[in-house]
């Protein structure tokens, strides 16, 4: 039995693996045709063929839950509804609130649907568990889509946070707040002064959204930040501590009273309790499905490997949440289990290290060293860097926040009714400040990385393979042969001569220009509370493609234009800045300014010497060709600034591409300019939901009257435009470079929005 649900669990694994890549979903009479072919080949006594027909019939189960997950984005954004919400969860003090859409027009939604709604008069005495009849403007999920940039996108499908919205009316339905609110607001008096509160409401409830950049930082670079957000250690560790709990009692029951089933039954339950006090997120309701799943089997009696509970608790997830094969955290958890039970089977210590408890320290560094390893390749993809001192900062973080702090934190809350639970309190935070504070010693370890680097990580996983198998004895020459091709594909591939990419910043502009590993960029997009472009967005791509950033250009003053240039100089302090604004250390970027960099000619178009202000009007226009090639970028010019440039260069303006000005607005890109210069191509820097509803739908019909190919952010993410001798191409990340289904416009059609 054991070993036929094994087998069904890796038909369902292989089936759901294809959401990854898909460029789109299978229209429904592909699956149809697709189920009937599966239902013949059921028929057909061949065990080939039956396992091939469940397969197909798998595929087709996680692709109608992506399409029914698409056609709720479209169907609940494609004018205002009126439903029945939840509320999950309280974001930044009631700034925004997580809700559960239950039911729409009284028609249940299933499965779960939650949205991030910004709250408003109507809503600010609102907390956790209420219920609310509201009339919501839903927006789908659109992120900016950047290479080397966290997929937001996709984390959002993959936890069915598929809208952002505003409310347009309220009506309180339900006022009770949650038992779990009021368990949170019973406890947080006790600690709230502490000065690790926010690591304590993260460990204790899963509210993260407190902790402070510095810090979220720090454990980030340290490899501990799978220590604050609570997953399957934690849940494992709640269930260890109510066996424990479970077992003290039964030293006062009778003989004949005492079983393994009441520790798991109790273990189970106060991991359930722990589960759902932590809010219910993803990576511990799916910890609390493998422990379910494996109470189970202990209590069926039935004796299976690790690998085919691993395999079980992977497929029971997926089957039930298809779209959880599109979650970093899933990917990380079921890989880091897996690389336990691969490191323990391959590697594993001398039995005589094992069973010495005097050996702790060794067994600990092993673990650690094994995980170390093995993911080496998962998080240098996931988060494009490595950390360095991971190993040394686990071995102090684990055992203190596993064997002190979280279950300190469990007693305190269990307690909150009684003056222990100030003193538990106490004590948590005190164990909390020897982690951080012993994090904060270690020197900075944090590596980034680029794609080839990343790639290069593979090799980690190469060599364990060779080392366990013997090969680097047995067959010298092939491993050298493999290696050597694993290390020359990438540089087989053709590279351009020159590229040019607009990021996709939102509402802003960054264009770099880079050849031979060097870049030139041009605009450095907006700066929001807490970050902006250049810290987010243009360093991880600039990391990521492993290039030298040497200048920066600026168009003009405004801040969505210039937000990242103070990050971007603190990550580079060599770089060289020019601009028209007169501002010390600046180069000049008048007209009549030319310059050579890398083989292409620079040559400054606008504004005239001496003029500072920095407005719109007095952008700095730029010409940047290779002999053969010619782009031009117009920051936010506008009709005046325009007029003035044609009178002043008239053809001398043609290129084969330009930079929209000022982000496709109707106060710009006249037909006067758009004539002179005669481009093929037309990109534009915008956000999908701008208050200013930009492009102008009449400027996008200007440039096709005129014979350009119209190319934007908002509809394609970063655009690319590659110089390979004779040839360019612009490509759009969501349509060529990342075909991805979870990469789709979602929702309403361009023109509505």
């Amino acid at each position: 039995m054991v070993k036929s649900l094994t087998q069904f669990s890796w038909m369902i694994i292989c089936a759901t693996l294809p959401l990854c890549w898909l460029p789109v979903l299978p229209p429904n009479h592909y699956l149809t045709l697709t189920g009937v072919v599966a239902l013949v080949l059921l028929l057909i006594r061949w065990r080939t063929c039956r396992v091939l027909g469940m397969g197909l019939l798998l595929f087709i189960w996680s692709c109608s839950a992506a399409r029914q997950t698409t056609e709720q984005l479209s169907q609940l954004s494609a004018e205002p509804v009126d439903v029945r919400i939840k509320i999950d969860s309280l974001i930044n003090g009631g700034e925004r609130l997580k809700v559960r859409l239950l039911s729409i027009e009284q028609r249940p939604l299933f499965p779960p649907v939650y949205a991030i709604i910004h709250s408003s008069l109507q809503t600010e005495n609102a907390c956790a568990g209420q219920h609310w009849q509201m009339t919501l403007r839903l927006r789908p999920v659109h992120a900016r889509l950047n290479q080397g940039e966290f997929d937001r996108q996709r984390q959002a499908l993959a936890s069915q946070t598929l809208f952002n919205g505003r409310v347009l009316a309220a009506r309180l339905v339900q006022r009770e707040c949650s038992w779990r609110q009021k368990i949170i607001d019973r406890a947080q008096p006790h600690y709230q002064q502490l000065p690790w509160q926010s690591v304590l409401t993260a460990l204790a409830f899963g509210e993260r959204g407190e902790m402070a950049g510095d810090i979220t930082r720090l454990l980030r670079e340290t490899g501990t930040a799978h220590l604050m957000a609570i997953s399957g250690m934690h849940i494992g560790l709640a269930a260890m501590s109510g066996w424990l709990l479970a077992r003290g009692l039964q030293f006062l029951l009778p003989a004949h009273w005492i079983g393994y089933r009441m520790p798991l039954a109790v273990s189970l339950l106060v991991a359930l309790l722990y589960t759902w006090l932590s809010g219910a997120n993803p990576p511990a309701v799916r910890a609390m499905l493998a422990l379910a799943l494996w109470c189970g089997l202990r209590l069926a009696g039935l004796r299976c490997s690790g690998w085919q509970v691993w395999s079980l608790c992977i497929g029971l997830i997926l089957f039930f949440d298809p779209l959880t094969i599109l979650s970093d955290s899933f990917w990380l958890s079921a890989l880091a289990v897996a690389a336990l039970l691969l490191w323990y089977q391959w590697f594993p210590l001398p039995a005589r290290f094992m069973r010495d408890q005097r050996c702790l320290i060794l067994q600990l560094l092993h673990l650690q060293l094994g995980m170390m390893l093995l993911l080496m390749p998962v998080q240098g993809f996931i988060f494009h860097g490595l950390s360095l001192s991971a190993l040394v900062a686990n071995l102090i973080a684990v055992p203190v926040v596993s064997f002190i702090s979280v279950p300190l934190i469990l007693f305190s809350i269990l307690t909150s009714f009684s003056s222990l639970s100030a003193l538990s309190w106490w004590l948590a935070d005190r164990s909390l400040a020897l982690v951080i504070n012993s994090l904060q010693l270690l020197p900075s370890g944090w590596l980034t990385l680029s794609e080839t680097q990343a790639l290069g990580c593979l090799l980690c996983w190469l060599a364990l393979v060779v080392w366990r198998f013997g090969w680097w004895h047995a067959s010298p020459i092939t491993v050298i042969s493999l290696l050597l091709t694993l290390i020359g594909w990438r540089q087989a591939l053709p590279q351009p001569d020159w590229r040019i990419d607009m990021l996709d910043v939102g509402h802003g502009l960054a264009v770099v220009i880079s050849r031979q590993g060097k870049a030139v960029i041009y605009d450095t997009g907006n700066r929001w509370p807490g970050g902006d472009a250049g810290e987010r967005i243009i360093a991880p791509w600039l990391r990521w493609h492993g290039i030298e950033p040497q200048h920066i250009i600026l168009s003009h003053i405004h801040l969505d234009h210039t937000g990242g240039t103070t990050s971007l100089l603190h990550a580079w302090p060599q770089l060289t800045v020019r601009s028209a604004l007169g501002q010390p250390g600046h180069l000049p970027c008048y007209a009549g300014e030319r310059w050579q960099w890398q083989q292409l000619n620079f040559q400054v178009l606008w504004p005239e010497k001496g003029n500072q202000r920095g407005q719109n009007n007095d952008s700095c226009v730029l010409l940047i060709d290779d002999g053969r090639h010619r782009v031009l970028l117009t920051g936010d010019l506008e009709t005046a600034g325009e007029r003035a440039l044609v009178a002043r260069y008239k053809t001398a303006l043609q290129a084969d591409i330009i930079q929209v000005p000022h982000h496709g607005s109707s106060t710009s890109s006249t037909g006067l300019l758009l004539r002179n210069v005669k481009g093929a191509a037309a990109l534009a820097s915008v956000a999908r939901f701008n208050a200013w509803r930009l492009p102008s739908t009449q400027i996008i019909q200007r440039y096709q009257d005129n014979g350009y190919q119209w190319h934007d952010t908002a509809l394609s993410g970063q655009l690319s435009v590659q110089f390979i001798n004779e040839n360019w191409q612009v490509k759009g990340l969501r349509e060529q470079i990342m075909p991805r289904w979870y990469h789709q416009w979602f929702g309403v059609p361009r023109e509505s929005r």
